[in-house]
């Protein structure tokens, strides 16, 4: 593969993901802190009007917007579509190609930890990944189909993944996942570098990864009105395995709701504040180990 030579930083595709913005602000007010020899990073608030009055959008998801007939469809003409075209247009290079690599940040009310959001197993994202979770057990490494997640600003490079913490409230802060955010993309940075430059690096040779099946709505009346909440077992167990016949949700006057699924799966997004209007309780997903092979700059260790 050649070698990484430009890298966009984005925050604030969703206004009210502060660590995103305010990670975004640093940068961009700090260059040296991504700057490295080899290739050229460049910071981009996604959602400018909705950093600005600290909501999800505007009109509509600007992170649903990037599908390549949306892109091409000049009818489409709400803020996040024409702001998409924008985005389109900025994240090219001099020589008209696409950036190499997009890392859109994101937070989430659910107990992700540091997940690195996938839209492809491609070699390289699997070992820079295995890299980052050799780093900090709190990673974890989600993967979605391209032909599923096509719509998403990263999705505008090939090696274009994002980063999604929580558990935080939208709107707020959390000291603590923004210090493990920086680091992360700092050491995603490094490894861009090290790349580039022939270096060999310590990475296991194996990674779990969990990915994506399909998603569970809330149970809901004839009106689409939610009927049921999370159960108190299911909170906040993010990547815990859900088993056949345990209990998902509650309803109101106390009836548990078992999972009906027949094999053991993996929820993520559970209880997503933003997921509500999107009519997703959770995203299921598969937990499987994948080999990671290295080209001869790398080495493995297990």
């Amino acid at each position: 593969m050649d070698k990484i030579s430009t890298v966009a930083i984005v925050g604030g595709t969703h206004g009210n993901e502060l660590t995103g913005v305010y990670i975004a602000k640093k940068f961009s007010n700090n260059q040296d802190l991504i700057t490295r020899p080899s290739f050229s990073s460049q910071v981009l608030f996604g959602n400018p009007k909705a950093i600005e009055q600290c909501r999800r959008y505007i009109d509509k998801d600007l992170n649903r917007c990037f599908s390549r007939a949306d892109l091409q469809n000049a009818a489409l003409s709400s803020y996040e579509d024409t702001r998409a075209k924008e985005i389109q247009k900025i994240l090219l290079s001099p020589q008209g190609k696409p950036y190499d690599v997009i890392i859109d940040l994101h937070t989430t009310t659910s107990n992700m930890g540091l997940s690195v959001l996938l839209s492809s197993e491609h070699p390289f994202l699997l070992r820079l990944s295995s890299y980052l979770s050799s780093i900090s057990d709190d990673v974890k490494v989600f993967c979605s189909p391209k032909s599923q997640n096509g719509v998403y600003l990263d999705s505008l490079s090939d090696l274009g993944f994002a980063i999604e913490v929580g558990a935080v409230a939208q709107g707020v802060l959390n000291a603590d996942l923004f210090q493990k955010t920086e680091k992360l993309i700092l050491a995603a940075l490094d490894y861009f570098e090290g790349y580039n430059q022939g270096t060999l690096f310590d990475i296991p040779s194996t990674l779990t990864i969990y990915n994506y099946i399909g998603a569970i709505d809330y149970p809901r009346n004839a009106r689409g009105e939610i009927e049921a909440m999370i159960h108190p077992q299911r909170q906040f167990q993010d990547y815990q395995p859900l088993h056949p016949g345990a209990p998902i949700f509650i309803t109101f006057d106390g009836q548990e709701i078992s999972y009906e699924g027949t094999s053991t799966v993996y929820p993520i997004f559970i209880n997503e504040a933003a997921y509500y209007e999107k009519g997703v309780a959770m995203c299921l997903t598969q937990k499987k180990t994948v080999t990671i092979y290295h080209p001869k700059r790398e080495r493995q260790i297990r």
